[in-house]
Formats: C-alpha cells, sequence, structure tokens
C-alpha cells in the first residue's frame, strides 16, 4: 500500500462525499444520504488517522447487545470499576476509553473519534468520551466501552455504529440466550464484509451449556464467514462485590488482548487488517453513494427533459396553428373585410378571384386604410392562441411531474404554482407579438420595388401591405372547415395577390416564410424562458452532474494506491485456528481454565469449566 497516495485520494474522496446532496424523493436515498455521512465519519474517525499513525496503540471496542454485560466485561478487564454498569436500560450512554498512561497524548486530542468531546469525568452526554487512565491496561492497547448496537435510544444506536466502525479490534459481546437475535448478527456480518478484526464473546452461558452454546455460535459464525475469530465464552457466574467477573472468567480474554499489546507486530497485522477492510469497505460504500447521486442526476434530466419536450410540443402546436388558418376567422376577419373595403365588396372579389388583381389595387387607392384595426385583432389573436397553448403545457409538466415520485417531491417544495406560466408571461407574449408585427414591417419596407410598385406600396401603406403580409403568413386553411374555411382562404388569396400586384410572386413566397421563422423563433424564445423556469427550479435543488464521476475517479485512486506493493509486515494472517480432530477438556496447571478444542468446527474456542461451589 502507498500510504502517502492513499491519504490523498482517500482526503480527495471525502471531500466529494462530503459534497453528496440527495434532494429527490427517490428510492434509496435516505440511506444512500446516511451512508455517505457515515463513511465520511468512518474516515475521520478512524481511517485516516490509523494511516496517518500507524503505531498509535490498538482500539479494541467492546459492544453489543442490551444487557449482553459489555460494561461489567469491560471493568473486570481493567480490575476495577471504570464504566458504570447497571439494569436500567439503556446503561451505557457516554462511551469510556480506558488506556494506559504512557498513551495519553494518543486520546487527548481529536486523532480518533474527532467529534467527540473528551472528558475526564463521568458522563451521560452522548456526545462526550470518557477517557480513563488505568495503568493495569497494556501500553500500546485502549478498550472501549460503547453503547448497545441495540438501545431504545437513537442516538446511542447510531454512536454505537460509529465506535464500531473506528475500532481496529471488535469485542463483540452477545449472551448465551440472544447470540441467535439478528441485530448482533447484521453487525457481524458487517464486520465480515468489510473484513474487520472481530473477537466475540459469549457471555453469561449456563454451565451445562458450556460445551452446547459455544459450539453452535461457532458454527454460526463459520457459516457467516467468521471462522477465523476467536470466540471466549464466559459461564454465568456471581460478581464480587465491586461487580466484577471472577479473575479466571476474563484470563484468557485478558491474555489474547495483552498478546496484541505486547507484540508489535501482531499489533500491526490486526490493525492492517481492519485497516485493508475498512479502505476496501469505504470503495464498495462510496461506489453505492455514487450510483444514487447518479440516479438524482438521470432524474433531474429527466423531470427537465419532460419540461422541455413538453414546452416544445406546445411551441409547434402555435406553429402549426399559426399557418392552418385557425387564426384567420372572427375579429381577424372581420377587420380585413373593413381594410379591403365592404363586406358585399369581399364576397364579390372572392367569387371572381380573376379580377383581384386590378380591383383590389383599385379597392386600396386613394381609400384610408384601417390597417391599423386588422393589426390589433391580429395582435390579440395570435397573442390569446400563444397564452393558451402555453397554460395547457404548464398544466401538462405539473401532471407529468405530480405523476413522477421525483417531481412530486420537487412541486411540495416549491412556493410558486408550476402548473401556471410566469407571472409576466402575457406581458412577455404581447410584447413579442408586437415585436414580430414590427419584423413584418420591417420586410416589407425593405423589399425591392419598381416606380409602379412603390406607388402602389405608398397607396397602402406599409401597415396595410404588412398586415396584408400577416395574412398570408396565416393563410393555410386546414384548420377551419365549412363556410368559414371559405372566407378566411379567400381572404387569404386576397391578400396574397395584393402582394403579388407588389413584389411578385417569388418575393411573396419568400416574405411569407422569412415572416414565419421569425414568428416561430420568437415563440420558440418566448417557451424557452418558460422552460428555464422550471430548469431553475431543478438547479436549486443543488444536484452536481460532475460529482459521481468524481466520487468514482476517486475510489479508483484508492484502489490503486491500494493495490500498490505490501510490506512484508503487511501481509500476515491474525489468528491461529486450534485444528485438533476431536474434543477434549484439558486443565492447564496452575492457571484452573478449560480449552476446549473444536474438531474444525469454526473459531477458535475459549471456555472457562464450570463455577466452583458457591460461586453462581
Amino acid at each position: 500500500m502507498n500510504t502517502e497516495q492513499m491519504l490523498l485520494s482517500l482526503t480527495d474522496l471525502r471531500h466529494d462525499l462530503r459534497q453528496a446532496d440527495f434532494p429527490l424523493d427517490l428510492p434509496e436515498a435516505i440511506a444512500q444520504a446516511g451512508l455517505a455521512r457515515r463513511i465520511v465519519n468512518q474516515l475521520n474517525d478512524y481511517v485516516l488517522p490509523r494511516l496517518e499513525t500507524i503505531d498509535a496503540p490498538l482500539l479494541a471496542v467492546v459492544g453489543g447487545s442490551t444487557g449482553a454485560g459489555k460494561s461489567t466485561l469491560v471493568n473486570s478487564l481493567v480490575g476495577r470499576v471504570v464504566s458504570r454498569p447497571g439494569v436500567i436500560r439503556p446503561t451505557t450512554t457516554s462511551p469510556v476509553l480506558v488506556h494506559h498512561p504512557d498513551d495519553t497524548v494518543w486520546f487527548d486530542g481529536d486523532r480518533v473519534l474527532p467529534t467527540l468531546v473528551r472528558s475526564r469525568v463521568v458522563s451521560n452526554d452522548a456526545s462526550s468520551l470518557q477517557l480513563v487512565i488505568e495503568p493495569a491496561v497494556p501500553k500500546g492497547l485502549a478498550v472501549l466501552d460503547a453503547p448497545d448496537i441495540d438501545s431504545v435510544v437513537a442516538r446511542n444506536r447510531d454512536l454505537a455504529a460509529q465506535l464500531l466502525q473506528a475500532a481496529d479490534l471488535w469485542i463483540f459481546v452477545t449472551s448465551a440466550a440472544r447470540y441467535a437475535d439478528a441485530v448482533p448478527w447484521d453487525f457481524l456480518n458487517e464486520a465480515q464484509e468489510r473484513h474487520a478484526s472481530v473477537a466475540v464473546v459469549c457471555d453469561r452461558v449456563p454451565p451445562e451449556a458450556m460445551r452446547e452454546v459455544p459450539a453452535d455460535l461457532g458454527r454460526l459464525m463459520t457459516e457467516r464467514g467468521l471462522a477465523d475469530s476467536p470466540l471466549f465464552a464466559v459461564p454465568e457466574t456471581k460478581t464480587n462485590a465491586d461487580g466484577l467477573l471472577p479473575e479466571r472468567a476474563v484470563a484468557p480474554l485478558r491474555i489474547f488482548l495483552s498478546s496484541l499489546a505486547e507484540d508489535q507486530q501482531k499489533r500491526r497485522q490486526v490493525i492492517a487488517s481492519t485497516l485493508s477492510g475498512a479502505i476496501g469497505s469505504v470503495c464498495e460504500r462510496s461506489s453505492y453513494v455514487a450510483a444514487g447521486l447518479e440516479a438524482q442526476v438521470a432524474a433531474t434530466a429527466r423531470l427537465a427533459e419532460d419540461a422541455q419536450s413538453i414546452m416544445s410540443e406546445a411551441s409547434q402546436s402555435i406553429a402549426a396553428q399559426s399557418a392552418d388558418g385557425t387564426l384567420l376567422r372572427g375579429e381577424v376577419l372581420a377587420r380585413w373585410h373593413e381594410f379591403v373595403g365592404t363586406g358585399e365588396f369581399m364576397r364579390a372579389m372572392e367569387a371572381k378571384v380573376s379580377w383581384f388583381r386590378d380591383r383590389v389595387i383599385q379597392a386600396f387607392k386613394g381609400a384610408p386604410p384601417e390597417a391599423e384595426k386588422v393589426s390589433v385583432a391580429v395582435e390579440s389573436g395570435l397573442e390569446s392562441l400563444i397564452i393558451a397553448e402555453t397554460e395547457a403545457g404548464c398544466e401538462r409538466v405539473e401532471a407529468v411531474w405530480q405523476a413522477d415520485p421525483a417531481g412530486r417531491g420537487v412541486l411540495e417544495r416549491v412556493d410558486e404554482d408550476l402548473s401556471r406560466p410566469s407571472r409576466s408571461f402575457e406581458e412577455s407574449v404581447s410584447r413579442m407579438v408586437r415585436e414580430w408585427q414590427g419584423d413584418v414591417m420591417e420586410l416589407v419596407a425593405g423589399e425591392g420595388m419598381d416606380k409602379r410598385s412603390k406607388a402602389r406600396f405608398m397607396a397602402f401603406g406599409v401597415n396595410g401591405v404588412s398586415v396584408a403580409l400577416m395574412l398570408v403568413v396565416f393563410a393555410h386553411t386546414g384548420g377551419l372547415s365549412g363556410a368559414e374555411a371559405g372566407i378566411a382562404g379567400g381572404s387569404a388569396i386576397v391578400a396574397q395577390r395584393l402582394l403579388e400586384a407588389l413584389f411578385g410572386d417569388d418575393a411573396v413566397r419568400r416574405l411569407a416564410k422569412v415572416a414565419k421563422q421569425q414568428l416561430d423563433a420568437r415563440v420558440d424564445g418566448l417557451l424557452t424562458d418558460e422552460v428555464a423556469r422550471y430548469q431553475g427550479v431543478l438547479e436549486k435543488l443543488g444536484v452536481d452532474e460532475e460529482l459521481p464521476a468524481q466520487i468514482r475517479t476517486s475510489i479508483e485512486a484508492v484502489r490503486q494506491a491500494q493495490e500498490a506493493p505490501e510490506s512484508t509486515d503487511d501481509q500476515v494472517s491474525v489468528r491461529t485456528r486450534l485444528q485438533t480432530r476431536e474434543i477434549s477438556g484439558v486443565l492447564e496447571p496452575g492457571n484452573d481454565m478449560l480449552v476446549l478444542d473444536a474438531e474444525l468446527i469454526g473459531p477458535s474456542v475459549v471456555v472457562q469449566p464450570e463455577p466452583r461451589q458457591g460461586e453462581r
């Protein structure tokens, strides 16, 4: 392992994970957000500090179920009461860390568990870490009594999980009555998945079950990949006046811990094993976080695409209806007839198309045009069409988002009504239509003409010619039927013949095409602004499109650093299994301790003999 490269890569990964946010209500988003926080905590609490100080004391965290006897076990290992056990649940609320006086420098600062406040006095505050100096604890070892993993208090459960993530060695305490419960195994399975160093203590084993219970627990551990983890069985027995277990009940565990503390090589092996597993687990879980962030990005893009697509459809509908004759009805037709002449005159004109050119010119000459009224009617009709289609589009966007869990969450967050256009939309539409009418005037005013046509143009006026071009733009009658289609179609033909008399056939087609393109472009711009409103809402969520890739890049850098050549000291086994082929009970002289050898049934099993007379 390249330690320097590893520190840099993990620091980058921590920075990336701190930015992880899951604002959209997607499946597993809450779990992924919580996981990102826990990974950051583990990097802060354990991985980075341990990489920087590989020779710091080994931290053994004692964790387990409610009432398993963790505090009693810690006190008995130390030889005095340092952690207060009790019958009221939860018992341990503030974690207690016991260490040798020479190791004070390692724990007074924030090297490990930096979020916990250091204290040298008893506390019930779950945010504090009580530090206890104890010469009886071997130098190079610290023992931490953690809250219950199944505490009724959520803060205690979270703290217990955080402390276990900061351990070089888990000492997992369960009882003969609860060793098969689901909650302890959830933690043990997690330990196995990240290859953490684990020792299991089965406490309060009835004397008559000292052979059966440890063997069954060993079988379960083997089935779950913990075959190499030592298992210590402590019999049910009386405590002394200070509430401590008999010396011989905790001797095997004390010897195991002392051997780790005294042997620097062995201690580094345990640390290296847990550290390597923790880093691998960080990478795996960070990949899951990255996948969740990618889902956030995809959902955000999907919602934005829905809004864009629906508004594009609205724009296309406006484009179609502004060319299929839909606008050539009602007020527009009436004002156009007034502009050209009387209704009777127009109908006569429409009946004899062959006369159109001469009669139209005669109708205009010398007559004061009422082009402004037609222009106002066109403006009103076009505005109404654009507003109606945009309102329908907004309603569709809101409905689509409402049907999507991610979109539903977004709608619940915003203060404005996204089912309606923006408040200034109608004013923007009115301004846009007027600007387009100005575009049309510029088109006809800038078109080249001979002297005769120019004279006619002056007679009709810029407004009059512009209105005629607008009607040509709206010329097709696909949206109309019956008598209305005939009237509208005839009106468009009158306008077209008028323009042809001025500019010629080709010029009219070109002018109509350009005018329509300008109208469609302005409508697109208007609706693009409405789409931007939805995009703005999504952007406020703060979903970083680049972050998932950054996290995956950091993960790859960590893996490369981990795969670098390791030193010989790091390539070791941390435990040795007993491999005798039959079960035998042997009293070791001077120790009064029974060692039960398992016939390859699983973990190394160390148990105590039945309590002596009067000890129960």
